[in-house]
Formats: structure tokens, C-alpha cells, sequence
């Protein structure tokens, strides 16, 4: 690169989205006449995989999307390929991966990116403090250790730490004091250490979505447990009772099982632009006009389905407005019969009921409901509803492997789990443990598992980095309740609504300005593509 103008930039937190913001750039700036120097700041090995995807972690762990739905493109010129070529021995369209494999592919896209991606790239390993606008650029802190300065910063956190809510506060405080055990559902290596002394004990687990799955399995499998023929066969190492627990009380909706019963909730091309001009409009109306054009968009499709395979007693527009009133509350208990449900319909057994029909007829338009979205500027109050829906329809789009949802039923059969407190029970401290009351019965449990995913609210985070640079405001959420305000290209807003400059921030805690962004697709999506385009226009106007 000797003779090009050098242009620094900085990437704060290297998971899968920093891999996909790179990949985009190194794409972007490949015809281009500057050099990039990019360095990465990332406590965790390997860059590219983040914790969630790291290759040394349980190999129990799955991922909640099956092969043939996996569609991280690989930039122009990988020596990788698509992860269904790369991933040995060749896997199913029906089979949901481990998330250990993933972060192996992961982590070979970024050594490739290393080494023929044309960008000078560094990987250093210090925790990120503060950052700050000086004359010559953005300087980064850790400590006394200074780094910069640098054109561009890009903020790819993941969840950073957050303070805890009431619950789980009073239970910090009750660990500290009485040594009761509480732990974290990840990373989930440690966890499954760490439960190899709680054989014979009871664990109860807060939260019964996704993380819950990875929870149980981690407390059975990853102890020696297995299944066979459809029964649980005990190791004798694991707890002896699981008490998962959530507000709802119910476990998510599994996907269908194969690709040809998945194939019967597919949108036509006309249903899906009809849906996508609905979005792009909805996302810069009010509330009101926002959920008539989304309502009549997803009525037409989920109509068609429920004609053609659904149950023909349920009323899709009486069920589509207790959706939008009240989010992700509408089924209702007793769990074991709601789990039962969902695999019937996963399975193909029974007709799909429309809360379901909705539920994939979403899924299958995440892509473009980001698109429309995340282009838009949308109207806070109609960012607060759009992603309130979103959220609560993430019992059915984000939904497990109907696998994992027939392993918990045979964990119930099997006494290893009960679903007898999962409906918000009464929690009480007591000893050196806690007691779950619903229904006139009581259990103790010896352990309690966080399983609960923060918010991304952005007034909850205590990471420093993120605190100083709302006290400097340059930082600020769009809404109550909701992340950072930020453009299409990630560029963030200040207090006044003022961009700063080459102040980038991509993810989950951009939640309201973007939405859908927990979705690993989402990492290597058009998102990472408009921050590279803007980095490469904005390092052009630097050179004039």
C-alpha cells in the first residue's frame, strides 16, 4: 500500500458483526486508491466468532436455524465458501447446527478476510473504555493506554453489561450474603462446569425462551445424559429437577421440520412486495396508519394459508389485533399443552393455528422488513409499536428445532423437568436458595439460572463506554425503553439530532432505529454495507 494515504479506523467488539462490517468494506474499498487500516478491539479468541459462536464452546449448543435457512454470503473472493460447503461431514437441509461450528466457519472467514482481504488489520486485545473526539481524530482509552487517532470508529458491542432489574438485583444481593448460587446461562461452558456439583439438586431457570433450551440441554446432555427412541436416559450426574420460569409461562413455537412443510408458509412474490411497500410506508406514518398497512399486507398472505392449510375456525383478524394490543400474549397454559401444540404443528400433525401462520409468514419476510425499516426514519411512537410486534411475534419466527422442543417433553416425561411453575410463580428467598409458589404448590431450588436477555435499553447500560459517550451526548436513544439513535448507515445522532461524524454503531443495541437485528443474517446484511459505503465516500471527500 505504500503511496496511498492511509485511513485509520477503529472496530469496537469483533463478533460476527464486526466480521460482517469488514467483509462489506474490504468489498467496497477494492477498486478504491486509499489504504485501510483497520484495527479490531477484542478481548475474546477468535476475532469474527464473538461468545456466542465461540469454537471451544459446548458442543450441545445449537443453533435455532436450520441449514437451509443459513444465508451468510461470503464476500467476493472468500477461499471459504458457503457454510453448508465448508462445514464437514456435509450437513442436511433439515439439520440445525452446533454453534461451536459456526464459530469455527466464523473464525475462518476472518483469517481469510486477514490475509486476502486487502485491508491492513490488527487484533488487539484490550477492553475499550472511552472514546473521544480530539483534533487530530478519535482517541480510544483503556486505562492509561491510549490508541488512535483514527478517521472512523465502528461500535459492534454485543450486550454489554447492564443493570440488573429489581428481580435480579435483590438475588445478586441474596448471593452475596448467604452464598446461594446464581449463575448466568452463558458462557455456557463455564455453566456446564460449574453444574457438574449440583448433581441430585434442584435448578430453577429463569426465562423460557432460546436460552432456556441451550440451559437444560447443558444440564442433561452436557452431564452424560442422552436420548433414546424419544425417552431421557439419566447419567446420574445431572440435577435432579429443572424449574424453568418466564412473565408468560410458555415455551417458544418450534420451526416446521422439514423444508416441504416450511415451504407451505411461503409468501408469493406478490404478497411479499405488496408487504414491502407496506413497511417502507408504515415505517415513517403514525401508529394508527403503521398498523392498518402492515395489518392488510399480512392479512392477505396468512388468509391464503390458512385457506389452504390451516385451522379454519380461527378468525385471523380478530387474533392479528389482540397481537398488536397486547404483544406476545395471547396463548395461553398450561405449558405442557402449548409444547405439545407446537410440535404437532411443527411435525405437520395438526393444522397450524393462525398465531403460528403469522408467526412464519414473519419469519420469511425478516429480510424484508429491515429493508424497508432500517432505510426509514421512523417516528418514535411508531418505532416503539413496530418493535413491541416484532419482539412479541418471536415466540413463533425465532422459534427452536422441533428436536429440542420433543427433547423437553420427553426431560417432563422423565420428571428431569417440571412445568408445573413456569407461568411468573411466586418467587421467595429463603436459606441459601429460593422457593417457586404457583397454584397452591411449592418447590425449592438449590441454584437459580439467569436465562433472561437484557434489554437494549440504552439508559440500563453500565459499560463505561457506552455511559461516556452519552455523558458527552453524542450518545442517545431514540426512544425510552429502546437503543441508539442512528441512520441508515449507522452513523450515530447526537442529542441535538446531529450525525457524528465517523461515529459508527451497528446491532442490537441500535434496537428502534433498526429493527430485527438479533438475527445473525442481520450481521451480514445491507446494514454493514451502508456503513462501508459511507466510510469509503466520507475517507473521498477527506482526500479533496
Amino acid at each position: 500500500m505504500a503511496g496511498k494515504r492511509a485511513t485509520k479506523i477503529a472496530v469496537v467488539g469483533f463478533g460476527p458483526r464486526g466480521l460482517g462490517a469488514l467483509e462489506a468494506l474490504a468489498e467496497q474499498a477494492a477498486s478504491d486508491a486509499m489504504a485501510l487500516n483497520v484495527d479490531l478491539f477484542e478481548p475474546a479468541f477468535p476475532p469474527g466468532a464473538g461468545p456466542n459462536f465461540d469454537p471451544d464452546e459446548s458442543p450441545v449448543c445449537q443453533l435455532n436455524i436450520p441449514m437451509r435457512d443459513i444465508d451468510i454470503r461470503p464476500p467476493r473472493g472468500s477461499r471459504c465458501g458457503a457454510f453448508a460447503d465448508w462445514l464437514t461431514p456435509a450437513p442436511g437441509p433439515d439439520m440445525f447446527p452446533r454453534r461451536r461450528d459456526l464459530g469455527r466457519y466464523l473464525a475462518a472467514r476472518y483469517d481469510d478476510l486477514r490475509r486476502h482481504g486487502g485491508l491492513a488489520l490488527r487484533h488487539d486485545t484490550a477492553a475499550i473504555d472511552s472514546v473521544e473526539r480530539g483534533g487530530d481524530g478519535w482517541m480510544l482509552r483503556r486505562g492509561p493506554q491510549r490508541f488512535g487517532p483514527y478517521n472512523e470508529v465502528l461500535l459492534t458491542l454485543g450486550q454489554p453489561a447492564v443493570a440488573p432489574d429489581e428481580q435480579l438485583g435483590e438475588w445478586q444481593t441474596h448471593a452475596a450474603e448467604t452464598g446461594a448460587v446464581l449463575r448466568q446461562a452463558y458462557p455456557a461452558w463455564k455453566l456446564q462446569r460449574d453444574a457438574a456439583g449440583w448433581t441430585g439438586q434442584t435448578v430453577a431457570i429463569r426465562g423460557l425462551a432460546l436460552s432456556a433450551f441451550d440451559v437444560i440441554r447443558l444440564l442433561t446432555l452436557g452431564q452424560g445424559g442422552r436420548f433414546e427412541n424419544g425417552r431421557y436416559i439419566n447419567s446420574g450426574s445431572e440435577p435432579g429437577l429443572l424449574v424453568p420460569f418466564s412473565l408468560e409461562g410458555l415455551p417458544p413455537f418450534p420451526k416446521p421440520e422439514t423444508a416441504a412443510l416450511d415451504a407451505r408458509f411461503e409468501p408469493t412474490e406478490a404478497e411479499t412486495d405488496a408487504f414491502a411497500r407496506a413497511i417502507s410506508s408504515a415505517s415513517e406514518a403514525t401508529p394508527d396508519v403503521a398498523r392498518a398497512q402492515l395489518s392488510e399486507a399480512l392479512l392477505a398472505a396468512v388468509r391464503r394459508v390458512l385457506d389452504e392449510i390451516g385451522d379454519a375456525s380461527d378468525d385471523a383478524v380478530d387474533w392479528l389485533d389482540r397481537e398488536w394490543d397486547d404483544p406476545g400474549s395471547q396463548e395461553t397454559g398450561p405449558a405442557i399443552r402449548a409444547l405439545d401444540a407446537g410440535i404437532a404443528m411443527a411435525e405437520g400433525r395438526v393444522a397450524p393455528s393462525a398465531g403460528y401462520v403469522f408467526g412464519q409468514v414473519w419469519r420469511k419476510w425478516q429480510n424484508v422488513l429491515r429493508r424497508g425499516y432500517n432505510l426509514a426514519s421512523t417516528p418514535p411512537e411508531t418505532a416503539r409499536m413496530l418493535v413491541a410486534f416484532d419482539e412479541g411475534l418471536k415466540r413463533y419466527s425465532y422459534g427452536p428445532p422441533v428436536s429440542a422442543s420433543r427433547e423437553l417433553a420427553a426431560l417432563v416425561a422423565a420428571g428431569v423437568v417440571t412445568l408445573d411453575f413456569t407461568a411468573d410463580p411466586v418467587i421467595s428467598m429463603t436459606g441459601t436458595g429460593w422457593t417457586l409458589a404457583a397454584n397452591g404448590a411449592g418447590v425449592e431450588a438449590d441454584v437459580m439460572v439467569d436465562g433472561v436477555l437484557p434489554s437494549p435499553d440504552l439508559s440500563q447500560i453500565r459499560t463505561p463506554l457506552i455511559t461516556g459517550l452519552i455523558a458527552q451526548g453524542r450518545l442517545c436513544a431514540i426512544s425510552d425503553g429502546l437503543g441508539a439513535n442512528v441512520v441508515a448507515d449507522g452513523q450515530v445522532l447526537d442529542r441535538d439530532g446531529l450525525i457524528v461524524p465517523g461515529l459508527g454503531f451497528l446491532g442490537r443495541l441500535a434496537l428502534g432505529s433498526v429493527i430485527a437485528a438479533d438475527s445473525l443474517h442481520d450481521c451480514f446484511g445491507q446494514a454493514s454495507v451502508r456503513w462501508a459505503r459511507g466510510v469509503i465516500t466520507r475517507n473521498m471527500q477527506r482526500r479533496k
